[in-house]
């Protein structure tokens, strides 16, 4: 297993295999990949591999996709979100099976990484929250919690990955299309938001282009300054 690099990142790694030891398909859209990694790499939260689909005539599809296990944990934990027309994440979701192997490189991204330095907070929609919760099963096996908030926006509880995880570990969700509680639903108040950002240091953002652009905007109008804020935003790719 390679070693961290001084500036927070790791060193370059080669493809390595890894097998489908768990696999979960969430509703018509989601499916949570366990890989069992033939050559394990560190990283550290918030980054993300390549995964790569090789067919029989050697034609091959990758995709990038964000990180969601603890460092610490055995196995490296995926959420995979099936995109009309995505060649790899449609495979994932409706072919892959427990036992596959799947070529990956890792880890890659050392802008949008939390290691627990500075009191910051994740502003995140959708699968978004994918590398936050990277950051969550992190911040609490070493105790860093109180050093990392959250806010989750999704449209349902049932789209939201994550949601059960999120809401146990205390942090804020906002949900868009049905009421949570009392909350009723929408995207979150600037109100909401205010107490979040109490005494941070740095803000994460990550979603759609959609989301990113909104999420930006509101936290530089609650005064978040621009060079305090790191962005992962997402979409389909051709």
């Amino acid at each position: 297993m390679t070693a961290p690099v001084t500036d927070g990142t790791v060193a370059p790694n080669p493809w390595t295999t890894g097998r489908v030891a768990e696999m979960e398909r969430i509703g018509d859209h989601l499916v949570r990949l366990r890989l069992e990694l033939a050559e394990r790499f560190a990283f550290v939260p918030g980054q993300h591999c390549v995964l790569r689909l090789r067919a029989e005539d050697g034609y091959t599809a990758q995709r990038d996709y964000s990180i969601a296990s603890d460092p610490a944990d055995p196995l490296l934990e995926l959420m995979v979100e099936c995109l009309p027309g995505g060649e790899v994440s449609g495979h994932l979701h409706d072919e892959a099976r427990v036992g596959d192997e799947l070529e990956l490189r890792g880890p890659i991204g050392g802008w949008f990484t939390w290691t627990g330095e500075q009191p910051s907070l994740c502003l995140t929609g959708g699968t978004g929250v994918v590398p936050i919760i990277s950051m969550l099963r992190y911040a609490r096996r070493l105790d860093l919690a109180d050093r990392l908030r959250i806010c989750a926006v999704g449209r349902s509880r049932t789209e939201l990955p994550y949601a059960d995880e999120l809401l146990a570990a205390g942090a804020f969700v906002a949900l868009t299309r049905e009421n949570l509680g009392d909350r009723v639903a929408s995207p979150p108040y600037p109100s909401e938001l205010e107490p979040l950002l109490d005494g941070i240091e740095r803000a994460y953002v990550c979603g759609s282009v959609g989301f990113a652009s909104y999420a930006v905007r509101t936290l530089r109008e609650l005064g978040v300054p621009a060079d305090t804020i790191r962005v992962e935003q997402f979409g389909a790719t051709g």
